[in-house]
């Protein structure tokens, strides 16, 4: 069964709405969690306007599932998983004032800042994942930074489903496969959602782990988070 990290990102960006610890992030991963949540995802910004430093650490001895920490490895943010050590990182290409990630690694022009990096993520000891378009070029290129993992953005999946769901995944299982040659395991993550993600499983039925934040703390709102889970948790059931 494909892997569920919840992205709470979201959550954070309404307590911060606010002031104070409603609703509070760490409660938050740990029922997500109970709820049967493979792991959780925070994105820590510079500018912090979700996800804050001191949540990274205060959310570090909660998580008994999986902690997946993304984010561009300024010199900031590495001192920060380095003293956390979460169990994986998931580096994007994003710049400080970005809204949310909107593309992936040119993996082929940051090669060496990437090996570098990852060299450093791997001597702490933990697993490393690279944001990624579906360029076979890049998807190559990841695998020369030693990589562990590669995540696909999918949010051009998910702008075409609606239109050509066999189109739109397309360059997703020729990525997907490319990057399994090259000895590499497979995440993806952006835009998924309850309309889109059985199919993407179904397609890709080594994928790993899926990220999703946005779209399920939106139908949270609607169905509440243990159903919610549980639903999204549904449509990542492997197809025998």
């Amino acid at each position: 069964m494909t892997k569920l990290s919840v992205n709470i990102n979201k959550v954070a960006t309404l307590r911060n709405s606010r002031g104070g610890s409603i609703p509070n992030v760490v409660r938050v991963a740990i029922d997500a969690q109970d709820f049967g949540a493979d792991g959780i995802t925070v994105h820590p910004r510079p500018d912090e306007r979700h996800i804050r430093r001191r949540d990274v650490f205060d959310l570090r001895p909660v998580i008994r599932t999986e902690f997946n920490i993304e984010g561009y490895p300024s010199p900031e943010f590495m001192e920060l998983v380095k003293n956390v050590k979460p169990h994986q990182v998931t580096l994007v290409p994003d710049p400080p004032e970005a809204l949310t990630s909107s593309a992936g690694w040119d993996t082929k022009l940051h090669l060496s800042f990437l090996q570098d990096i990852i060299g450093e993520l791997k001597e702490a000891g933990i697993r490393t994942s690279i944001f990624i378009g579906t360029d076979l070029e890049h998807i190559l290129y990841a695998a020369k930074t030693n990589t562990d993992r590669v995540e696909l953005y999918t949010e051009p999946y998910a702008s075409n489903y609606a239109k050509d769901r066999e189109k739109a995944i397309e360059p997703f299982v020729e990525a997907a496969n490319a990057a399994v040659k090259a000895g590499l395991m497979v995440n993806a993550g952006h835009d998924l959602s309850l309309e889109n993600l059985k199919y993407f499983n179904e397609r890709i039925p080594f994928l790993k782990e899926v990220s999703i934040g946005h779209a399920l703390i939106a139908d949270a709102l609607y169905f509440g988070l243990e159903k919610t889970i549980r639903l999204y948790k549904e449509q990542l059931v492997k197809e025998k």
